[in-house]
């Protein structure tokens, strides 16, 4: 008799066990000769040591797929342990899998675009109007790129900028103020990573949330590091962000310029910033559209209702100083 110790460590237990531990009861069925105990993360298994070994290489090849698919399913279990190749899920345009096996993709073609520019630069702008799925888009790639082992951490960044509240007046200590402004981030890490998972990650510092002043001092290497909402950086925010690239890393950059909260007199650093970068080598840029946006339908024309406003108010200003210059030449 030998007893093994298997640590299932790329997935999330819960998802792993099945609803109420049904996966692992079909998995005793399966091996009868063998005494199976499983909590948290840990499997141990008494019983003859050939066996004990396939269990283990059976275990082994599951945790990958419920790490590639987010789900395990009695059919991919008695597939393993028949040995034969469990069925692939269709990988055209998927990202990744997400919670419950929610296939994440990029659903128009510009959101494609940004996976090619992902995968080709160091550094890539997003940009665009709300409800395109810049973010969404940038953070899968990046939970995709930690769960192919290709970077040890993510870091999802964000300017606390007031779009008409004041973060003073919130209650709580810091992380209780700042937390509502990174909410956004929140919302998509959990549409992707398995509740007990993300915690971990997060307690660990593999996925860290920080406010963009937080950044300062820091060499960011083997990461992916996102910073939303960057039409509300300062100039000198955005540079500091920036030269925080380090050594296998990578960047995205989301914002839209016409939505800047910013004082009338402070400059954007993202508008200064795709000035200054236009020519330089490793940098991509994907342009999104009103026609890339995937909320709500309403969404789209709430968007195009603003644009025509703005450039009414435009027209008028114009044609107000217009009107002035004559009335002062006149005189």
């Amino acid at each position: 008799m030998i007893e093994r110790i298997i640590v299932i460590d790329n997935v999330d237990p819960v998802v792993f066990y099945g609803v109420n531990n049904s996966n692992m009861q079909l998995i005793r069925n399966l091996f009868p000769k063998l005494r199976i105990a499983a909590r948290g993360n840990l499997i141990k298994v008494l019983g003859d040591d050939e066996e004990t070994a396939t269990f283990e290489k059976n275990i082994k090849e599951l945790e990958d797929y419920c790490a590639k698919y987010n789900q395990l399913g009695e059919d991919v279990i008695l597939d393993v342990v028949k040995g034969k190749p469990p069925k692939e899920l269709k990988m055209d345009d998927v990202i990744i899998y997400g919670v419950n096996g929610k296939p994440i993709q990029g659903r128009s073609a510009n959101q494609q675009k940004l996976v090619r520019a992902f995968q080709d630069n160091d550094l890539t702008f997003a940009l665009g109007p709300a409800g395109t799925g810049k973010t969404y888009v940038a953070i899968a790639m990046a939970v995709r790129a930690l769960k192919n082992r290709e970077v040890k951490k993510v870091i999802l960044s964000r300017p606390a900028v007031e779009a008409g509240e004041k973060l003073g007046f919130l209650p709580g200590d810091m992380k209780d103020k700042i937390d509502p402004y990174l909410q956004p981030l929140y919302d998509a890490l959990e549409d992707m990573i398995p509740a007990a998972k993300l915690r971990e990650y997060m307690e660990t510092g593999v996925i860290q949330i920080a406010p963009l002043a937080f950044m300062r001092g820091r060499t960011l290497n083997d990461a992916v590091i996102i910073l939303d909402e960057a039409q509300n950086t300062t100039t000198h925010q955005i540079k500091m962000f920036l030269t925080r690239l380090g050594m296998n890393a990578k960047m995205v950059v989301t914002g839209d310029v016409t939505q800047i909260d910013l004082p009338r007199t402070t400059v954007s650093g993202l508008v200064q910033a795709l000035r200054v970068l236009r020519e330089v080598p490793g940098v991509g840029r994907v342009q999104f559209e009103k026609k890339d946006i995937v909320r709500h339908p309403l969404v789209q024309r709430i968007v195009e209702a603003y644009e025509r406003h703005d450039e009414e108010q435009r027209a008028l200003r114009i044609a107000e100083k217009t009107n002035n210059n004559e009335i002062s030449t006149s005189k």
